[in-house]
């Protein structure tokens, strides 16, 4: 079984989407290949066929291998919840809440979770391809890493150093990465893979030939800016109103602090892909402080009748047919953020004057009348009112449910597929007229005047026919084909034969 890692130069140098690139390259090939990220920060995560939780980046790499998401593909999981604190997943289990030392202190135990996935995954495939996070660089990380260098000392393993170009500086960063490194460590890098460049190669060939006298190592390629990219976002929103351009590269600027600094809210970044078309449905979801899951928006936000818009809460609120409240990872603080900032009263307008309001798992819970957290799961223990929509409460447990599931809409003949990822268990009048029926059940709720519905489950736009249900409810009338899954299929095709053109795997085949 051969490994070889993907580090970075800085956080969005291009990890996940060159991992999820070499993935589906050598997958083509014939190799059972499978993703592994030992340790990821993020809030965009994805529910296992084990029944665990993984980061939504090592979903999508699976994707890239054929693979059903598995939780040793990402063993650990740190999920924020308050600028100082973090959820830590652990083989797909949230096992505690730790603050920034507390969490340092607990890498021991974390690494050797990292290394049994590890070994699992070495003898049931021929290659394994290992996504670092930040990077290895940040030397006040270096004790007791687990994400980057750390790992790769412990298990022996070559690692590729990505830079990104289009920021600038990226000579400055791979030398500086390479200095910042101990010995042992810069042995192990087998070259670098320069990202997102846009010009005449001829001009940067001078660079690149100072740059392998310098380090002794070779420039294994070039990949070049791919316009209108989407792959799925490892944790950040797309940044509203900007071209919908990717490039081969993180679909999304994280959090990367590994809790060498607070967590800070959502990094703003660069949309990914899209057909802008006719637009003729406005959709609008605020970026709360702990949003979660985002990519349940994609198919919209892709969709070429859907002109759809993430808005900050400190900005004004546009017109709207649908206003989506997205999924927290802090319900009653985001929930208290948004009337700080006046969404309350606009919500209370846009449902006057005939708009829809749709909740997703943490906003399906604001649209009730309560929220309790008597375990302090989310923050301090206590209550907070809901909006008070829904005849329904919510409770916070201890236990997180997850759960792949499918079924069909209650208002329309579509079917539906998805997975629930939540700790709090809601009851009330308000679930007697269900939204969806999953596997024998009812689940959501709609309105009795039909403007108001709420689902935990992620993923409820992802099918292509009850994406169009969805829009039909609010105002639309769909007139032009969308299948979003077959869209993210052939993006990895796509961004595989790009990399597959561009790096040099004469080398490469050295480790693969």
């Amino acid at each position: 079984m051969k490994t070889l890692m993907v580090q970075g130069t800085t956080s969005d140098a291009g990890k996940s989407t060159l991992v999820a690139a070499l993935c589906r390259v050598l997958y083509r090939r014939g190799m059972r290949v499978a993703p592994f990220k030992p340790q990821n920060m993020a809030l965009n995560s994805a529910v296992t066929i084990d029944g665990g939780e993984i980061g939504r980046a090592q979903a999508v790499q699976a994707q890239a291998c054929g693979l059903a998401p598995h939780t040793d593909f990402n063993p650990v999981l740190l999920k924020p919840n308050s600028d100082t604190g973090c959820q830590v997943v652990i083989h797909g289990k949230v096992v505690c809440n730790l603050e920034a030392v507390g969490y340092h202190a607990y890498k021991p135990t974390a690494m050797r979770a990292v290394l049994e996935s590890y070994q699992r995954l070495q003898s049931q495939y021929d290659c394994v391809i290992v996504e670092g996070a930040g990077s290895p660089a940040e030397i006040n990380l270096r004790d007791r890493d687990i994400a980057n260098m750390g790992f790769a000392e412990a298990v022996d393993c070559p690692v590729i150093l990505i830079a990104d170009i289009d920021r600038g500086g990226v000579f400055a960063h791979i030398v500086g990465t390479m200095a910042l490194l101990s010995e042992s460590e810069r042995a192990r890098v087998v070259g670098f893979v320069i990202n997102r460049f846009r010009g005449d190669i001829a001009l940067l060939q001078p660079g690149l030939d100072w740059l392998t006298l310098e380090t002794g190592k070779p420039v294994l390629g070039v990949l070049p800016y791919l316009h209108g990219l989407h792959i799925e976002a490892e944790d950040s929103v797309p940044k509203p109103q900007q071209s919908r351009d990717n490039v081969v590269g993180e679909a999304s600027r994280t959090m990367r602090t590994a809790f060498a600094s607070s967590p800070s809210s959502h990094v703003i970044a660069e949309a990914s892909g899209g057909n802008v078309g006719a637009t003729r449905l406005k959709v609008v979801v605020p970026v709360i402080p702990h949003i979660s899951n985002h990519t349940d928006f994609d198919a919209l936000r892709l969709h070429p009748q859907v002109d759809f818009q993430f808005v900050k809460i400190n900005e004004a609120i546009p017109h709207a047919d649908l206003i989506i409240l997205p999924g927290s990872k802090n319900v009653r603080g985001d929930l208290e953020y948004l009337r700080a900032n006046g969404w309350e009263q606009a919500l209370t307008r846009h449902l006057r004057y005939g708009g829809k309001v749709l909740g997703v798992c943490g906003g399906f819970q604001m649209l009730g009348r309560d929220i309790h957290d008597p375990y302090a799961i989310e923050g301090e223990a206590g209550s907070s009112a809901g909006l008070g929509w829904l005849e329904m409460e919510t409770t916070l447990e201890q236990t997180k449910q997850l759960k792949q599931i499918s079924g069909h809409l209650a208002f329309a003949d579509a079917k539906v597929a998805g997975y629930e990822i939540h700790m709090g268990v809601t009851t009330g009048p308000a679930l007697k007229t269900p939204a969806l029926y999953l596997e024998g059940r009812s689940e959501g709720a709609i309105s009795p005047d039909n403007q108001i519905a709420g689902t935990y489950l992620h993923g409820v736009f992802d099918q292509e026919e009850a994406c169009t249900a969805w829009l039909a409810w609010a105002g639309l009338q769909v007139e032009q084909h969308f299948d979003y899954e077959q869209l993210k299929n052939d993006e990895l095709n796509r961004l595989a034969d790009c990399v597959e053109q561009h790096l040099d795997w004469q080398v490469l085949g050295a480790y693969l």
